[in-house]
């Protein structure tokens, strides 16, 4: 998904915000239902209209690519706040004040005034953020349809992996005895990745890049964190591991074209699935079974 687009709805949101805000402060008794009526139609129309810009973004994504299995866009992850209703109180009526002409003035509490002035604005805050929460795209949703689209088109199954740091070394595992044959272990691709990342660190150095720092991350404290730790694995292992098994290995993903790793190997492929959104703890991996025919 562009990151633009991403940029844009959230700007249109918070516009949108300020403006049913303004509309409300001017309803009166008598047009409040009127500008609640407005004010839930262009709501609607706005979240209609990003979710058919995210889903063409995704086509576009996907057709520019070329590729045989048909891709969606991303939604792509992190998860996301239920939807609120709308503030449909009305406004409250203003009753005009009797002055008795014998009683005395009540001294201001001016200390109680400024944490009532506090504690409107920080209910405003809240109200605004659930607001634009309600109007974000359901990443986590959408990204698990495209996903499932996706696995049609190419003929997949998936098997589900536990999300946790280690899930890519673990849809490995089951892949290399799918496809290879193979028995190995998660501790065991750990550390063939480790190895050859450390015999090989010039192909690796643009992946430690630090954009930040303007630096190169130490690849001996890298390697040692992806031996040792439950570190999360991404390219860098998939990469690594693509050329030990001498095979290519290709991640399907929601939004643009399948990740191919290592595509002159001569052994049969991998096939792995990867989530940016559908699970609480961040990115994941699960593995990818051919359907049977």
């Amino acid at each position: 998904m562009s990151d633009e687009i991403i940029a844009r709805h959230k700007k249109e949101v918070r516009d949108l915000i300020a403006t049913v805000t303004g509309l409300k402060k001017q309803a009166t008794k008598k047009n409040r239902k009127e500008i609640m009526k407005q004010c839930q139609e262009k709501e609607d129309e706005l979240k209609a209209r990003h979710k058919q810009e995210l889903s063409e973004d995704a086509t576009i994504e996907g057709s520019n690519k070329g590729e045989n299995e048909s891709e969606s866009d991303e939604f792509s992850p992190e998860k996301l706040l239920a939807q609120l209703e709308l503030e449909k109180t009305q406004a409250p009526v203003e009753i005009p004040a009797v002055t008795l002409h014998n009683e005395p003035k009540k001294k201001r509490n001016r200390q109680k005034e400024r944490l009532a002035k506090r504690d409107a604005s920080i209910q405003q805050m809240k109200d605004e953020a659930s607001k634009e929460a309600e109007l974000q795209t359901d990443f986590r949703a959408l990204e698990l349809e495209n996903m499932d689209a996706l696995f049609k088109a190419g003929g997949y199954t998936q098997k589900e992996i536990k999300a946790d740091g280690h899930c890519l070394f673990a849809s490995i595992v089951d892949q290399l005895k799918l496809r290879h044959d193979v028995d190995t272990t998660i501790q065991e691709l750990r550390t063939r990745a480790a190895n050859y990342m450390r015999a090989n660190p010039d192909t690796f150095a643009p992946f430690l890049f630090d954009e930040e720092t303007m630096t190169i991350r130490d690849i001996t404290e890298y390697t040692e964190k992806i031996e040792n730790t439950p570190m999360w694995g991404g390219d860098m292992e998939i990469l690594a591991l693509a050329v030990e098994y001498n095979c290519p290995i290709t991640v399907v993903m929601s939004g643009r074209a399948p990740l191919r790793m290592n595509e002159e190997g001569v052994a049969p492929g991998l096939k792995l699935a990867y989530y940016k959104h559908a699970f609480g703890l961040g990115e994941h991996y699960n593995s990818l079974h051919d359907q049977e025919k």
